[in-house]
């Protein structure tokens, strides 16, 4: 399915979903939502936004090219940091602010007073203001040490993937090492981070994925019946977890986990990519938080690749925008824990719908100004969460934009499809899906509703409201 450059409305499929995306600067306009004085400062005003929104990355040794940490970086920056903010490329937070779910745990993203506050700052020279106004220094932790260890402790186990030398000019490299992970019981996992070893990983890895290798049987839940869709997408128990830039890990439901089982390994699999200069011993690592031995969650949650190619896989004509969609049928009640899209160069925007048993349709949540270079998670606060009954079909629709408008496109005379370098193109969502029994989600939508739950409710629960 496809449409000219031009079109300023995008519609999927046939009648599904119809999305208006402005490509000019992320979904158009910043509007105000207050009017501000003239005097916006760094000290009172700006300062404040910088720390809660932006250094944890801008610092010296994290992952951001410049060190926004004092007013005479800010200063000397102003201009960019100006633009990006106001295209809202920056900080990484690219939901459609519109449409769908806006409750999340990690939102990062700026409100429309803040991106406001900045540009008048800037607009207006930049003042550094009154020493008094300035907030102390925040702290945060080293980017070097584990994030969830504030929470967590030190994880319960670390797995490190054998380290590959990277040269300075080569193609891009996709290295599978497989690392033995010493199991001999049963543990269940409440918490995962994945992390590249140093600066120099940091530089060259652009994703990595782990994967459990293990015995199963082939129960009502494990691998073989877990798979929701039949295009053999990488789901289930078997993908541990996915990094990539703008990711650090995931912390399961309370009640929720992983399992690992005795004799487990890891695949890995690092994509990795040349900077101009040779990086040695590039590697990552991954750290473990482990329920109590003994301890069993109610539920299993399984990340899973959820395509939006189509059945004619991706096909993207030199020039054109391109809307590609694909349908999965969830077998049993599901909690979604997240939704993080995965495109490439071209990608443009992403949206998550659901299609209920009885026909009731709900955009879940929707990216309209997709980066590739960042791949963020947008994890759902725990009473937003979507809860979805068995039979929901989740609709997962990607835009690709291969016009010479698409600033990050590396060359729009080119066509374009599936494919594992960063030139070539994917189009998917990372979803967790935890599932439930009936009873669970019975239960759970009664949580919601602030009422009992009936056993005697039809199948599919109640109507879904605006929470769920």
């Amino acid at each position: 399915m496809r449409e000219t450059a031009s079109s300023m409305l995008l519609k999927a499929g046939t009648g599904v979903l119809t999305l208006a995306i402005t490509f000019a600067i992320g979904g158009g306009d910043v509007v105000a939502q207050e009017s501000l004085e003239d005097d916006v400062t760094y000290a009172r005003d700006v300062a404040p936004i910088l720390q809660q929104n932006c250094q944890v990355c801008h610092q010296p040794g994290s992952i951001a090219p410049i060190s926004l940490m004092t007013y005479d970086d800010a200063h000397r920056y102003a201009r960019r940091i100006r633009s990006k903010v106001a295209e809202r490329s920056m900080p990484p937070w690219h939901i459609d602010r519109s449409v769908g779910i806006q409750d999340f745990k990690n939102d990062r993203g700026l409100t429309d007073a803040e991106i406001e506050t900045i540009v008048q700052w800037v607009d207006n020279g930049s003042p550094f203001g009154d020493e008094a106004d300035m907030p102390p220094p925040m702290e945060f932790p080293d980017p070097n040490d584990w994030q969830f260890a504030p929470d967590f402790g030190e994880p319960d186990m670390v797995f490190v993937s054998e380290a590959y030398d990277l040269d300075a000019v080569t193609q891009d490299k996709w290295y599978r090492p497989i690392t033995e992970t010493g199991i001999t019981e049963e543990r269940w996992v409440k918490a995962i981070e994945i992390r590249p070893v140093g600066l120099g990983s940091r530089r060259i890895i652009h994703h990595a994925l782990a994967f459990l290798l293990q015995d199963e049987e082939q129960g009502e839940r494990s691998a073989g019946s877990a798979e929701v869709t039949d295009r053999g997408a990488m789901g289930g128990p078997g993908l541990f977890m996915e990094w990539a830039v703008g990711k650090r890990g995931e912390i399961f439901p309370e009640g929720a986990g992983k399992l690992m089982m005795p004799g487990a390994r890891i695949l890995w699999e690092m994509h990795l990519h040349a900077i101009g200069e040779k990086v040695e011993a590039g590697q990552v690592e991954l750290g473990v938080w482990l329920y109590p031995v003994g301890e069993t969650p109610r539920n299993r949650t399984r990340l899973n690749m959820f395509d939006a190619r189509g059945r004619s896989d991706l096909d993207i004509p030199p020039g054109e925008v391109a809307v590609t969609q694909d349908f999965h049928v969830l077998k049993w009640p599901a909690r979604l824990e997240n939704f993080q899209p995965h495109m490439h160069m071209r990608g443009k925007a992403m949206s998550m719908e659901a299609i209920y048993p009885d026909g009731r349709k709900r955009i879940l949540s929707q990216v309209n100004n997709f980066q590739w270079q960042w791949h963020v998670n947008y994890i759902f606060a725990d009473d937003a969460a979507p809860l979805l009954p068995a039979g929901t079909t989740l609709v997962i629709t990607a835009w690709h934009d291969n016009t010479a408008e698409n600033a990050n496109n590396p060359d729009h005379t080119q066509w374009v499809g599936w494919g594992d370098r960063t030139v070539d193109e994917m189009a998917h969502a990372w979803v967790d899906v935890t599932y439930l029994t009936q009873e669970e989600y019975k239960s759970e939508v009664a949580k919601r509703e602030g009422k009992t739950a009936d056993p005697a409710n039809d199948e599919d629960g109640p109507p879904a409201p605006a929470n769920r």
